[in-house]
């Protein structure tokens, strides 16, 4: 089920006439001001409780702390689908990955959606894309993507398919010929690659949507040695809920995790500076988030696509001088699927009906609105190396985390009383009324977005390795023959 679409601003102070996006030959109507920019800037598995604004006083993240004083900070952001693909391709179709196809890693984004860069594209922006794009299958090397559908609408390209090989990594532009980083780290490198496209502004008339989507600080977890000196692993406070256990990163990969975070700081910082030297600070959007968290040991788990708060809550900060004011904060959830249609509103230009996220900008520009409160979370199948072993579903308040298999319920969680969930109730009789309620809240969830258990996939726990991968993904092909997209 869509949203409905609500205005998105006083075009009478920001824009004059609406624009009208549909993909189909659509022109935006004439404008009596320039509209907004947008820079979209997202690292890699960079979860809420690494970065400064949110509480964390031993990572070192100036330029996002000053993002967020200078804007509006969402404090509950969330990832709908907490693994890399289905997120991303949230972010580009706003829409459940039971609707748009990608549910789960290594799988290619139809070209017929209508993303949100398309939409941009066709309302007479300038769209670039910069950085690790995940939504063209696989293999995930040498990662060229060629020019025309596959790349959604961006216009611009300086970007890889994925890799992961943060200091010797490779991108391509408009041919097959690989362009190396020159042992370049991947923070700098997105970020003077994303400065190259705001230069170009200064040649074209055109408002811009730049994404710069970085590959750290996602494992493996090492930065460059300026940045590792930053940080004594002897010295690391480990959260209450970290457990030690099988590839449960340590204090050593926590530490490099943060000199990788801060490296994603000074690429912010490169970035809005360029803003700046441009002229370009009142009239852009700047929002700063990311694709998922990472456990980094929490309830002794590694990596991400769990219910658990270091997997699914990330940054969220949205920085308009002209359309907002500073230190503003939200509390409702504000998820992934809703990053696309929020950002097209504020621009002034409609989100296709078939986007399922709900439009925040009446609320960012300080109107009133009302808006969700809860978030709706999905995992289809089992991934061995990240321990889960079946898919999930799961629904968050602002108070309750509470997800299930299709079998039996699995974790319920009084957030504030229990911020780190270390006192599972899903099971717990006092608290049958509180899983009753989330029950039902889940229920209308999957009612009110069309999924259902039948979309999730199977692999025997038994298969391990590469018989696992190969077994996963043709399990996944086929259940999307049986469950067409769109």
């Amino acid at each position: 089920m869509s949203h409905p679409v609500v205005p998105a601003m006083d075009r009478r102070r920001f824009l004059g006439a609406a624009a009208a996006a549909t993909l189909g030959g659509c022109a935006p109507a004439v404008r009596k001001e320039r509209p907004p920019n947008v820079l979209f800037v997202l690292p890699d598995q960079l979860r809420a409780q690494s970065v400064g604004y949110m509480g964390n006083t031993e990572v070192k993240t100036p330029h996002i702390d000053q993002l967020a004083a200078d804007g509006l900070v969402f404090e509950n952001t969330v990832a709908n689908t907490p693994v890399c693909c289905p997120a991303r391709a949230i972010l580009m179709t706003g829409q459940y990955c039971h609707k748009n196809g990608m549910v789960a890693n290594d799988l290619r984004l139809n070209e017929d959606h209508q993303s949100i860069a398309k939409v941009f594209q066709a309302g007479g922006y300038r769209t670039g894309f910069v950085g690790k794009w995940h939504l063209d299958g696989g293999p995930r090397m040498p990662g060229f993507v060629p020019p025309g559908p596959r790349r959604q609408g961006f216009e611009f390209w300086a970007a890889n398919q994925c890799s992961h090989r943060h200091f010797d990594t490779q991108y391509f532009r408009d041919s097959e010929d690989p362009i190396p980083a020159n042992g370049k780290f991947e923070s700098q490198l997105w970020g003077e690659l994303g400065l190259e496209f705001l230069e170009g502004v200064k040649r074209d008339e055109r408002p811009f949507f730049l994404s710069v989507f970085s590959g750290p600080p996602h494992d493996p977890y090492k930065a460059p040695e300026e940045y590792e000196r930053m940080y004594d692993p002897e010295r690391i406070t480990l959260r209450p809920n970290w457990k030690a256990g099988e590839r449960v990163p340590d204090r050593k990969a926590i530490a490099s995790y943060y000199a990788m975070t801060t490296s994603i700081d000074d690429q912010l910082g490169m970035l809005l500076k360029g803003l700046d030297d441009l002229g370009l600070r009142e009239d852009t959007i700047v929002l700063f988030s990311s694709d998922h968290g990472d456990m980094l040991g929490s309830q002794g788990m590694p990596l991400k696509r769990k219910p658990w708060e270091e997997s699914i809550r990330v940054p969220g900060v949205l920085r308009y001088p002209k359309g907002i004011r500073a230190g503003d904060r939200e509390t409702a959830p504000f998820s992934l699927v809703d990053v696309a249609p929020t950002l097209l509103s504020l621009c002034g230009l409609q989100p296709p009906a078939a986007m399922q996220g709900q439009d925040f900008s009446r609320r960012i520009l300080g109107r009133a609105q009302e808006l969700p409160d809860s978030a709706f979370f999905q995992i289809f199948g089992p991934f061995l190396a990240g321990r889960v072993t079946e898919g999930w579903r799961g629904v968050r308040t602002n108070r309750y985390m509470y997800a299930r298999y299709e079998s039996r319920p699995w974790v319920l969680y009084d957030l504030q009383e229990d911020p780190y969930q270390m006192n599972n109730l899903a099971e717990d009789a006092a608290a049958a009324s509180i899983r009753q309620d989330m029950e039902a809240r889940l229920q209308a969830w999957m009612t009110r977005t069309n999924d259902s258990w039948s979309y999730n996939w199977t692999v025997p726990v038994e298969d391990a390795g590469r018989l696992y991968k190969e077994r996963m993904y043709r399990t996944v092909q086929e259940y999307l023959a049986e469950h067409p997209q769109g």
